[in-house]
């Protein structure tokens, strides 16, 4: 059945959302011009817009829809956790059981690092608050070791880390470091390990990873490596464009934070949770973090609820080092850590991180190299259930388009008239489709796109520029 919204209704939601409505990373007098789409229901992979469009959902809702739209059994569990205990603090010396059941499970969840397992968990209601919580635990930990002089945290640009003052800092967005005076002082920057951006001549993915890694240890020196904190990165990046590294970069990371013994924070927001192929991205490229951020698919974005899963080695420093003061109003919200346990307990039943690792995901892979062969095209690569293309003027040399023709955003219209979510990241189309796809579900989900291309490359040939 298609759901269209009402007319009038429709009319009436667009024209107060112009009114009162200051979306996130929008341009808002372009939004007025053109008016918002308005999403009315979802269901599995599926969303319905105001005008009765069916659109498959490419993007998880934000990363976050693994488990898929409509499960029963997650608003069951809101319902039942506001009935019984909509809320209570966890401050002053006080705790309710969905927060302590859903610690134990994470920390249950997430794979031991050299025999060590993740002992504790902090908990946000975001990955932009659990990555400013970062900024004071580690800071926090080296005092409590002796050396307060460790303050820098190295990330990289064209991360994401958040869009709080901390977290916006933390990420290499320059567009958002332009509107805020950012980076706030004591965060370091380095370049991406984007191969098909930085390669030289002739260079194999493999030793670019390396090289890029050294960039770390380059940056460490250079602030001096008694004064580096730690260091923070996604394991494929996300919002930057989904940056998959060459395989040699992890490990190589790895060496380097040893040697120099900094912290190691992967930011899991995107990755954790089965997006590719394991609970946490972390044992997918042999990472050894102290810290790992979380949120999205924790929930599969039902309810709001991120955190910090603390490793045995910072732990301990903190639980004997006195007060932390630091924390939120909402830190364990019992109805969103029970809606995290029941979501915990859909992906278990239905093995859905080991459906993306052995199914789902290769077939992805194989079917989304096919769009290699399109005229737009010049790379398609995926990593589990992420999946990135580069839209090109020529295939052979990746030349970009020129930024102010706006192919991206061309393709993104054609996807959404075509009926699919995909996200433009300047030259880079990307997805993130829910978990539970089939490969009937991939098969169509590939037709869509390739339609979406035909139709953007038939406008540049219209328009002489191709």
């Amino acid at each position: 059945m298609t759901a269209v919204a009402e007319p009038d209704l429709k009319h009436e939601l667009r024209a107060l959302d112009a009114a009162h409505f200051l979306h996130p990373f929008t341009d808002h007098a372009a939004l007025a011009a053109k008016g918002v789409r308005v999403i009315t229901r979802a269901e599995g992979i599926w969303i319905w817009d105001a005008d009765g469009h069916r659109i498959l959902d490419g993007m998880s809702g934000l990363w976050c829809v693994n488990a898929g739209y409509g499960r029963r059994e997650l608003a069951e569990a809101a319902y039942h956790q506001m009935r019984t205990l909509p809320f209570y603090n966890t401050f002053f010396q006080t705790t309710t059981e969905p927060p302590v059941r859903l610690a134990r499970r994470l920390t249950e969840l997430a794979p031991p690092v050299d025999g060590r397992r993740f002992t504790h968990v902090f908990f946000t209601s975001s990955g932009s608050e659990a990555n400013d919580t970062h900024v004071r635990l580690v800071r926090r930990y080296w005092d409590l070791m002796g050396q307060p002089q460790r303050k820098v945290i190295i990330s990289r640009w064209n991360a994401y880390h958040g869009s709080t003052v901390a977290a916006a800092s933390l990420g290499g967005m320059r567009a958002m470091h332009e509107q805020g005076d950012l980076p706030i002082p004591g965060i370091v920057h380095i370049e991406q390990p984007y191969y098909w951006q930085h390669r030289q001549p002739g260079e194999t993915p493999e030793a670019f990873g390396v090289r890029a890694a050294r960039w770390l240890e380059e940056k460490i020196l250079e602030v001096g490596p008694d004064k580096v904190a730690a260091f923070i990165a996604e394991p494929v990046q996300g919002a930057g464009g989904v940056i998959i590294p060459p395989s040699t970069y992890w490990p190589e990371v790895q060496r380097i934070v040893e040697r120099y013994g900094i912290l190691l924070i992967s930011d899991e927001v995107i990755c954790a949770f089965g997006r590719l192929g394991h609970w946490f991205a972390y044992e997918r490229f042999g990472i050894k973090p102290d810290l790992v951020t979380f949120a999205k698919a924790v929930t599969s974005g039902y309810v709001p609820l991120g955190g910090v899963l603390v490793g045995e080695r910072v732990a301990r420093v903190l639980v004997e080092g006195g007060e932390f003061t630091h924390g939120y109003t909402y830190s364990g919200h019992p109805v969103a850590c029970a809606v995290a346990l029941a979501n915990l307990d859909l992906m278990q039943r239905e093995r859905l991180p080991e459906r993306v690792r052995d199914d789902t995901g290769p077939y992805l892979a194989e079917r989304f190299a096919t769009l290699a062969d399109h005229p737009l095209v010049g790379v398609a690569e995926s990593c589990g259930m992420v999946a990135g293309l580069i839209l090109t003027r020529d295939k052979a040399t990746l030349e970009p388009f020129p930024e102010d023709w706006e192919v991206g955003l061309l393709c993104r219209q054609h996807c959404f008239d075509t009926g699919v979510v995909m996200r433009a990241v300047g030259a880079r189309m990307i997805i993130a489709p829910p978990l539970v796809m089939t490969r009937a579900d991939i098969d169509v989900m590939i037709d869509l796109i390739r339609r979406a291309l035909d139709a953007t490359w038939a406008d540049l040939q219209r328009q002489g520029r191709v």
